[in-house]
C-alpha cells in the first residue's frame, strides 16, 4: 500500500548545487529528512554529490540542467515532480559570477550587460511559476533565493550583477508577502564575501597573485545552510545576512 502524502517524505530540489553553498543546503535539508534532487549544468560531479549524501544516510537524485534554458530546466522540475510526486522545498543559488570576465563598474554598464546578468534571475521566476501550483495546491512549501550583498549595499564595482542582485532579492521578498495566506513561505539569503569549498574560492585563493590574500575573510557554507533552515523553519521573517563586511 502506498504511502499518503504526509507520510511520504518532503522532497528539497537544490538548483546550481556546487561543492560549497549548494551541498551544503542539500546535506543540510537532507538531514531533516528531505529527499534531496540536485541541480546543476554540469554532471561531471554529480556521483560524488550523490555518493556524499548516501553516505550521510540522504537519499538524493542528481540532474543536468542550465537555468537560462527554461525547457531544460521545466522538464528536471517535471521529472522530479512526477518521480515524488511532490517538491517541497526549491532552493535557488546558480553562479552568476564569471572571473575570468572583465568586470564592468555600474557607470560603464550597458543595457547588453543588465540583461545578460538579468538572465540568472528570470529563470527564478519560471521555477516559481512551475512549483507554486503544487506547494497551493498541498498548503505548504518554500523557496529559498541566495543573492549577494550587492542587492543591499552599493557596489558601483559590481556593475550589472548589482542590478539583478537587487532584482532577485526584491522579488524573493514580494513572493514572501504575496504567500503569506497560503501556507508558502518564500526567503532570501543575503550573501557578502567568498564561500568556503565553492568553485569561487577556490579560484581567488589559487591565484593571490591576480585576486589578493582574502585571509580569514570567508564564509562557512554550512553556517549559511543552517540560516537557510532556520528561515524555512521558523518563518518568522523573510531574510538573513551572512557578510564578512562589518
Amino acid at each position: 500500500m502506498s504511502r499518503s502524502a504526509t507520510e511520504e517524505p518532503k522532497v528539497a530540489v537544490v538548483i546550481g548545487v556546487g561543492p560549497g553553498l549548494g551541498m551544503s543546503v542539500a546535506h543540510r535539508f537532507g538531514r531533516e529528512g528531505y529527499t534531496v534532487a540536485v541541480v546543476s549544468r554540469s554532471d561531471t560531479r554529480h556521483a560524488d554529490y550523490v555518493a556524499s549524501l548516501a553516505a550521510a544516510g540522504i537519499e538524493a537524485t542528481s540532474y543536468v540542467a542550465d537555468v537560462r534554458d527554461s525547457k531544460q530546466l521545466g522538464s528536471v522540475l517535471d521529472t522530479v515532480a512526477e518521480r515524488y510526486g511532490r517538491i517541497d522545498l526549491v532552493y535557488y543559488g546558480p553562479g552568476a559570477l564569471d572571473l575570468d570576465a572583465r568586470r564592468k563598474t555600474i557607470t560603464e554598464t550597458d543595457p547588453a550587460d543588465v540583461q545578460e546578468a538579468m538572465s540568472w534571475m528570470y529563470p527564478a521566476v519560471d521555477v516559481v511559476g512551475r512549483v507554486l501550483p503544487g506547494m497551493v495546491e498541498r498548503g505548504g512549501g518554500a523557496f529559498v533565493f541566495a543573492g549577494g550583498l550587492s542587492a543591499v549595499v552599493p557596489m558601483p564595482g559590481l556593475g550589472a550583477l548589482a542590478v539583478s542582485s537587487a532584482a532577485l532579492r526584491n522579488y524573493a521578498l514580494t513572493l514572501n508577502a504575496a504567500l503569506a495566506d497560503q501556507g508558502v513561505y518564500a526567503g532570501n539569503l543575503v550573501i557578502g564575501g567568498l564561500i568556503e569549498r565553492g568553485d569561487i574560492h577556490r579560484l581567488v585563493t589559487s591565484n593571490p597573485e591576480q585576486f589578493g590574500n582574502v585571509g580569514e575573510r570567508t564564509l562557512d557554507p554550512d553556517d549559511i545552510a543552517d540560516g537557510a533552515w532556520e528561515l524555512v523553519r521558523r518563518q518568522d521573517r523573510a531574510e538573513d545576512t551572512f557578510s564578512v563586511f562589518a
